[in-house]
């Protein structure tokens, strides 16, 4: 009597598979060269992700910063002088210093303030138009990413503009 198997022919065989194909031998060659392939572009993905995360982030936190400071501007408020209690710093020193405050330590390079009726450097008077521009930069870390900017550097420019409250004329300075 003949037995038959699995297969489908007689006699019995057994079935040994050769050891790379049944995973008991050495892939540790195999591994790594696979590893030295894939490993460059998956950390080069993961730090262009950062990269442009961190780039979304300071573009947020210079328009936040701008936003409060145009406020800020309308109102025709002044900050206490820090260095000389009982006295208050100027519009425009006051406008600087709220965005500074805001922008939480960006590295904030240009700041221009203007206004229709006063021009460059100027808060402007009760019903006037107030224009506040930020320059800021940003240095990249991936130096792959960084080599499509100059210096490896993104610049920031952030504008907003607000027409001035109703507040007392002797509040313009």
């Amino acid at each position: 009597m003949k037995k038959i198997g699995i297969n489908g022919r007689s006699g019995i065989h057994s079935h040994t598979l050769h050891p790379r194909l049944s995973g008991s031998g050495s892939t540790t060659g195999q591994a790594m060269a696979e590893f030295l392939l894939v490993a460059p572009l998956f950390f080069f993905l993961i730090f262009s992700v950062f990269d442009f995360a961190r780039l979304f982030f300071v573009q947020m936190e210079v328009d936040n910063a701008v936003l409060e400071a145009g406020r800020f501007a309308s109102t025709g408020n002044h900050l206490p002088d820090p260095n000389n209690p009982g006295q208050y710093l100027s519009r425009v020193n006051s406008i600087v210093a709220t965005l500074q405050q805001a922008a939480y330590g960006q590295q904030i390079t240009s700041i221009q303030i203007s206004s229709l009726l006063g021009g460059n450097g100027s808060a402007g008077v009760p019903g006037d138009t107030v224009t506040l521009s930020v320059t800021s930069k940003l240095k990249l870390m991936t130096p792959m990413v960084a080599l499509g900017f100059p210096n490896g550097t993104y610049t920031f420019v952030s504008t907003t503009s607000f027409k001035n409250e109703p507040f007392p004329p002797g509040n313009t300075n």
